[in-house]
């Protein structure tokens, strides 16, 4: 290692800060369906989590070099570029967490980095090519291909096993359901662990620690691992309960095809070197599994909401990004000032978020979708169905008094 300066070591502690919030952000994604129908405790689920991310945080390196030496010209990125692009990731974590919607940590990640190097080097140092292929456009085609896949893997269950809801078939989805959860997380791993890693090697390249082209040293492969297993044990309870039961309601068979759809499309991903939203993939699957059964339902205003938060991040982040990082540019008193603003919006959204607690005692509790205008407009003008009597009805017009019951004379015989 050639040198290792204040900044440098500013930017690593920075980057393993937002590997943390990656990890209690998305733990949802691999364990919110498993803990809603209660196929593991939540405190089981989220350990058994954090172990197979650090697993899966060994398994490739593909991710990691996409981001490492592809999306942005290495040359003329200072470390400072990367410590912008990583405070606009964090704050936009902790912001989409405080409000508990599932959006992408990886594309907080993009557009951070997308801003801050814009800012720092103009447009031509983003590779356009990259950022369409291995970016926008798995961010539009995973959700919907998991989502159509879980949703024909949970038709195909119910049709092949009929509307049996017996205690050998929940408990046979169910064991489905830690196997495939445990998939999901080991899948996370490979991908989310990995965009630290190359944002840690890019930092190392840019401050001259190695070479440019590196692979992620053992060291980087090793502490990004565990940041984000630590911050999936910690638990990001309240996406939990958004990704769990606020999208939609899921049976054990709906949540095994849910998770076994998204931890397909994210290993694939993995293989392929695309830095997939491994959040975009399991909303599609969730959403998919819900309408892939027969009377199931999609919480669609909880749907849109999702969706806006993910068209804003890539922005979003960018903007923070850029704005850090023309901070920065001030010099050493520019880049503390920045950090100072980072401790302190951090604190300040976990305060706000103590107002309102959401922990492993509570996340199962029920989150119904109010009902919206076209819903309270028809249920006040449809009458009741037969049969049923409402606690309002009262008589308008009195019964007509009763007459002493008379005896009916017997019929004639012949």
């Amino acid at each position: 290692m050639e040198s290792f300066s204040l900044i440098l070591a500013i930017v690593v502690v920075t980057a393993l800060a937002f590997d943390f919030t990656n990890g209690f952000h998305d733990t949802a994604n691999a364990m919110a369906t498993t803990i809603s129908t209660g196929a593991l405790k939540p405190k089981i689920a989220v350990a058994m989590s954090a172990v197979l991310n650090l697993v899966g945080a060994f398994l490739s390196v593909e991710v990691a070099n996409t981001i490492s030496k592809g999306l942005v010209d290495e040359a003329g990125i200072r470390p400072e570029v990367i410590f912008a692009a990583l405070v606009g990731a964090i704050l936009w974590n902790l912001l989409t967490w405080l409000v508990g919607l599932p959006s992408s940590s990886s594309h907080a990640l993009m557009g951070g980095l997308v801003g801050a190097t814009v800012a720092s080097a103009g447009f031509g140092a983003v590779h356009g090519e990259v950022l369409v292929t291995k970016v926008l456009l798995p961010a539009v085609a995973a959700p919907l291909v998991a989502g159509l896949a879980s949703m024909l893997a949970t038709r195909f269950s119910y049709g092949i096993g009929g509307r049996a809801e017996g205690d050998a078939t929940r408990k046979g989805y169910r064991a489905g359901q830690i196997a495939s959860a445990g998939l999901v997380s080991l899948a996370h791993g490979t991908n989310d662990a990995q965009k630290t890693m190359g944002i840690i090697t890019l930092a190392l390249i840019a401050g001259g620690s190695v070479a440019p082209g590196s692979n992620p040293p053992t060291w980087v492969i090793l502490s990004a691992g565990l940041a984000i297993a630590l911050g999936t044990y910690i638990g990001g309870w309240r996406i939990i309960r958004t990704m769990g039961t606020g999208l939609t309601d899921l049976e054990p068979r709906q949540g095994f095809a849910a998770q076994t759809s998204a931890a397909t499309a994210i290993l694939a991903s993995s293989h392929l070197g695309f830095s997939l939203s491994t959040t975009h993939v399991v909303s599609g699957s969730v959403m998919g599994a819900g309408l892939g059964r027969k009377g199931g339902v999609v919480r669609w205003s909880t749907a849109t909401r999702m969706l806006v938060a993910w068209v804003l991040t890539l922005p979003a982040a960018a903007l923070v990004g850029a704005g850090a990082e023309s901070v920065t540019d001030l010099g050493d008193w520019g880049t503390a000032v920045v950090a100072l603003f980072l401790v302190a919006a951090s604190a300040a959204i976990w305060k706000i978020s103590r107002r309102e607690v959401v922990d492993h005692t509570n996340v199962v509790a029920e989150t119904a979708e109010p009902a919206g205008v076209v819903t309270t407009a028809i249920a006040a003008v449809t009458p009741p169905p037969a049969g049923t009597v409402t606690e309002d009805l009262t008589a308008t017009i009195p019964a007509p008094a009763t007459e002493p019951a008379t005896t009916a004379e017997p019929a004639a015989t012949v």
